[in-house]
């Protein structure tokens, strides 16, 4: 835990508008899986996974083992292989950072990102962003990635300290749709849609929260008339979905965030599978 950033209190439009851009970005990750892997049933071809060393973003490993990254704090676009290519984003256009992530992947036999239709709508504030970057921004994204780095840390270990639950926990990993990053313990076998199981995710803030938050969200929906108290900084969501939350306005009240934080997510999952009678 000691070499995660630590995670710090930032004006939230100018959080707000870090993950803007970063999310944008991270579409030009997934534009090259999905142009260059083969489609799973799930998605996972396209989600991400953290590296820390970076403090970036991977896509998953392409054929010839290259992967793309997004370097958060910096904003910084990487094709990662023998050696790393690296495009500065700050001023560049979507058309610009395409245009040369395309040139990147043609240089080991790779398909065009540019050639991909994403299926799913980004939010409108994402859509917005024209030139990336701007003035004032390092700030906000060094906060994002602080937030990144300790999520990825904390459900790293949570899902080790839960490999004995069958089929059990996934991959941490970020889908770059919703820009959070989770991991989901599955309960028990079966059907997707009706099968058992709990995400525990971070979102860097969304139209439910304009702010990052934790949640812990048991699948299917609790009863929200029936629900327990959680661990601080904890309560639960009812709006939409039922979920366990802790956003970032309630988080930087703690006083150990490192330790708190963690027995937040040990005990809303215990009470969410508790409640799924798993």
């Amino acid at each position: 835990m000691s070499t995660t950033p630590k995670i710090h209190d930032c004006p939230l439009d100018v959080l707000a508008a870090a993950r803007n851009h970063a999310h944008k970005a991270a579409q030009l990750l997934t534009k090259a899986a999905r142009a260059n892997l083969e489609a799973q049933p799930d998605d996972s071809h396209s989600n991400l996974s953290w590296d820390a060393g970076r403090g970036a973003f991977l896509s998953q490993p392409l054929p010839g083992e290259v992967r793309v990254g997004l370097d958060i704090s910096a904003l910084r676009l990487i094709v990662a292989g023998g050696s790393d290519a690296v495009l500065d984003l700050s001023g560049k256009s979507d058309a610009e950072a395409l245009a040369w992530l395309d040139a990147q992947l043609a240089q080991s036999d790779l398909k065009p990102a540019s050639a991909v239709m994403l299926p799913y709508d980004l939010p409108g504030s994402v859509e917005a962003v024209g030139t990336y970057g701007g003035d004032g921004m390092e700030r906000g994204l060094a906060a994002l990635a602080a937030w990144y780095g300790l999520a990825d840390s904390l459900f790293g270990d949570f899902a080790k300290a839960n490999d004995d639950i069958q089929p059990g926990p996934s991959p941490v990993r970020c889908w770059p749709h919703h820009f959070d990053i989770a991991t989901y313990v599955a309960l028990e076998s079966g059907d997707f849609e009706t099968a058992r199981g709990v995400g525990v995710g971070l979102s860097p803030g969304d139209a439910t929260y304009d702010q990052p938050y934790f949640y812990v969200n048991p699948w299917p929906h609790l009863d929200a008339d029936d629900l327990p108290d959680l661990p601080p900084p904890g309560y639960w969501h009812t709006q939409g979905f039922v979920g366990a939350i802790a956003t970032a306005k309630h988080i930087f009240t703690l006083s150990d965030i490192e330790a708190e934080v963690p027995a937040f997510i040990a005990g809303a999952f215990a009470v969410g599978r508790q409640k799924l009678g798993a």
